[in-house]
């Protein structure tokens, strides 16, 4: 099993730097998105006192350069403080802080999708829309290969490793209870975990979270895996078909709700949401992955509990649709929908807006409108 030579280092020496404290002085670790749309990148800055809010940090900067955002003639790039998190890692008092990014003209980056999403929130607030986000992902080694994997083979066929129990069938808990504890410190509305049913993939679940803080959270929660992963020394990848063949996809299935869904009778508003997602298929599905539908053509073959790339479809507790309907919703006659269709490596500040615009603004068309 290939690991990284970092994760190889002494931890308990580490340790002994880690217990050492840090006076008044508080370590603030910036997060943004890079320009791939999947990619994420961090600095840290020293701040005289613990930021109680947003509007206590500062904006920073940046070489977007060295991040596939801009230029090397004029690479400065803003980091604009969005939305502020405890730190497991280092602890309290410092913070995590996901940010946007603005380019030299303060106009947004092209991987920053989060603004035109937070003005379309704005416009839908007194709605009270619901997300939450299933967000699988499968822990590999540093040279590509799932993690407990035979070297030169596959493991038995899929069947006994969905939410499995023992070495030979759950790959890697380490990981996942670590991830789950430093979500929970951090104040990342993580809401269950669980083994997929593809051996070494995994899923965890963020929600549910109101308008944009759907997204920063599950920025935030990858942030976090990526950081212990990298402490195991081993690579959470969130690619949505890993691994070609008979084995399942990744994808970050999208739960969605209104108040009026929420409420009595609220089966009508979810119908009528499905029925304009319906007309607006290959719109959603060029946003529900960073290369415009490429990353989910390998994974929505209408197998693998996936449905058809080309083809929409909806049903009640049917895994094999576009949209799926839980059946204690269909009997209660109120509740939510689940979107199937967003892949693993999607971003949700891209796939919660297209919703929003789709079911609760009602556009129409391939493109979106301007607000």
């Amino acid at each position: 099993m290939a690991t990284s030579s970092s994760a190889e280092l002494s931890k308990a020496v580490k340790q002994q730097y880690m217990d050492l404290p840090q006076g008044d002085k508080v370590q603030i670790m910036y997060v943004w998105i890079d320009g791939t749309g999947e990619g994420l990148r961090c600095k840290t800055r020293t701040q005289d006192s613990e930021p109680k809010s947003i509007e206590e940090l500062p904006e920073w900067n940046f070489d977007g350069s060295s991040t596939y955002q801009s230029e090397g003639s004029n690479s400065d790039m803003y980091l604009i403080p969005s939305a502020m998190f405890r730190d497991p890692f280092r602890k309290d008092p410092n913070k995590l802080v996901l940010c946007e990014v603005l380019k030299y003209n303060r106009k947004p980056a092209e991987t920053n999708l989060r603004l035109t999403c937070n003005k379309v929130m704005d416009m839908v607030e007194n709605q009270v829309p619901w997300f939450g986000m299933e967000q699988e992902y499968t822990i590999l080694g540093t040279d590509g290969h799932p993690f407990g994997w035979p070297n030169n083979g596959f493991p038995g066929p899929q069947g006994p490793y969905y939410c499995g129990v023992g070495s030979d069938k759950a790959y890697g808990r380490d990981i996942v209870e670590a991830h789950y504890r430093a979500c929970l410190y951090a104040g990342v509305m993580i809401c269950g975990t669980n083994a997929e049913v593809m051996p070494a993939q995994w899923e965890f679940q963020v929600g549910p979270c109101e308008g944009i803080s759907m997204g920063d959270h599950l920025w935030a929660a990858r942030f976090i895996l990526h950081r212990v992963c990298e402490d195991f020394g081993v690579v959470a990848s969130f690619d949505p078909k890993p691994i070609p063949g008979n084995w399942n996809g990744a994808g970050c299935h999208t739960n969605f709700s209104t108040k009026e869904m929420r409420e009595e009778g609220g089966l009508k508003a979810i119908e009528e949401s499905i029925e304009r997602l319906g007309k607006r298929h290959s719109y959603h599905i060029r946003a529900y992955d960073p290369k415009g539908g490429l990353d989910n053509a390998r994974r929505l073959t209408g197998h693998h509990e996936t449905s058809n790339i080309h083809e929409f479809s909806a049903g009640v507790a049917n895994r094999g649709a576009s949209i799926r309907i839980p059946r204690t919703v269909g009997q209660e006659k109120k509740g939510y929908f689940e979107d199937r269709r967003p892949s693993a490596n999607c971003d949700p500040y891209a796939v919660t807006e297209a919703i929003i615009r789709t079911c609760l603004l009602s556009e129409e068309g391939d493109e979106p409108v301007d607000y």
